[in-house]
């Protein structure tokens, strides 16, 4: 595709919006579209088309590195995820509580948080500039998950495959071990990683506490759909949240797991490298994904942009994209029969 209209290809993610939007004005199975298309239709698709490992050229790198449509299309996610959000409040209350169309719209909702809710939050709390952070973390809040914009910039990156990060999968770790790991243990070093932003300022501090500042919105967001549309939508958008959350998490599992940093010495580990993370040079995960799949360079350059990442042959390679290995990492001893043989110091 011509450079000026490279942009263009990220659209698909958008493509998940509208699967929602059927699932909101429709009934029955049809509610249950957005979990077909996510985990049935793209893994299908990803084990067919083939990878793309090539990178672009260092005068295609600065064409897109100078173009601004594409932060435009991540800039749009927030006002579609707010209001996704609404329509869901409207949808889940015209449905029979615990009906199969209502649990459809729910799951719905929980793949909007945590496939372009918090992936996009993940990409903009790189970002430098202040109002590109409070994106992100007004994404998060539709998750609430808002303390991972602390946990995640702050705590991972920097302990990112050692014993020290809640985020990093262990070898046989099970995922369902790893979602309770890494959710309790994430939340915890958030906190005291807040502590230490704050370099005693008062705990009070809106405009410094991040913490303080995401679980104040997320009061307000549980309160206001509360009081717009009743207890049982309420219920049903933390159920979607925790979903968002699980998702998050299944994704967190597959990018490090096994995968480790030696110490250099006893008070630090060597410098993370591409081959600290997980790889996925599939197509259309990277297109819908806005490129998270390439995490080993994300990981190596926390601050490059994502349609600047580049492929690493010694890092190692999935299988397949994100969806199908998140459908494998439900199924450990399937999971470790393909990916274990992968890890090099396995």
């Amino acid at each position: 595709m011509p450079a000026p209209w490279r942009f263009l290809k990220y659209t698909l993610a958008f493509t998940l919006p509208l699967t929602v939007y059927w699932a909101f004005t429709h009934s029955g199975w049809h509610s249950w579209i957005p979990l077909l298309y996510a985990f049935g239709l793209i893994p299908l698709l990803e084990l067919l088309i083939p990878a793309r490992p090539e990178n672009l050229s260092a005068a295609e790198a600065e064409l897109v590195g100078r173009d601004r449509a594409y932060d435009l299309l991540l800039y749009a996610v927030v006002p579609v995820q707010y209001a996704t959000l609404l329509a869901f409040g409207w949808a889940l209350s015209e449905a029979a509580p615990g009906s199969w169309t209502w649990w459809g719209r729910v799951v719905a909702m929980g793949l909007m948080c945590g496939v372009l809710g918090i992936n996009v939050a993940h990409e903009l709390g790189h970002r430098p500039k202040v109002w590109q952070q409070r994106l992100a973390q007004s994404l998060l809040i539709t998750s609430l998950y808002g303390h991972f914009f602390v946990a995640h910039n702050y705590g991972h990156h920097r302990q990112v495959a050692t014993p020290e990060d809640p985020a990093t999968a262990r070898f046989r770790e099970s995922v369902f071990r790893f979602w309770v790991r890494s959710i309790i243990y994430s939340y915890r070093d958030a906190w005291r990683i807040q502590r230490r932003l704050l370099r005693g300022r008062s705990w009070g501090d809106v405009r410094h506490n991040v913490m303080l500042r995401v679980h104040l919105a997320q009061a307000l967001l549980l309160g206001l759909m509360y009081g717009l549309f009743g207890l049982e939508v309420l219920g049903g958008f933390i159920a979607a949240a925790a979903l968002g959350i699980l998702l998050l998490e299944t994704v967190n599992y597959i990018e490090h797991y096994g995968l480790q940093r030696q110490a250099v010495n006893a008070h630090r580990y060597e410098d993370p490298r591409p081959e600290h993370s997980w790889n996925s040079n599939h197509v259309v995960g990277r297109l819908l994904l806005f490129e998270l799949s390439r995490h080993s360079d994300h990981h190596a350059r926390p601050h490059k942009p994502y349609p600047l990442l580049d492929h690493h042959p010694q890092s190692p390679q999935m299988p397949t994209g994100y969806p199908g290995m998140m459908l494998l990492a439900l199924v450990p001893p399937l999971w470790q029969r393909v990916v274990h043989p992968r890890i090099p110091q396995a």
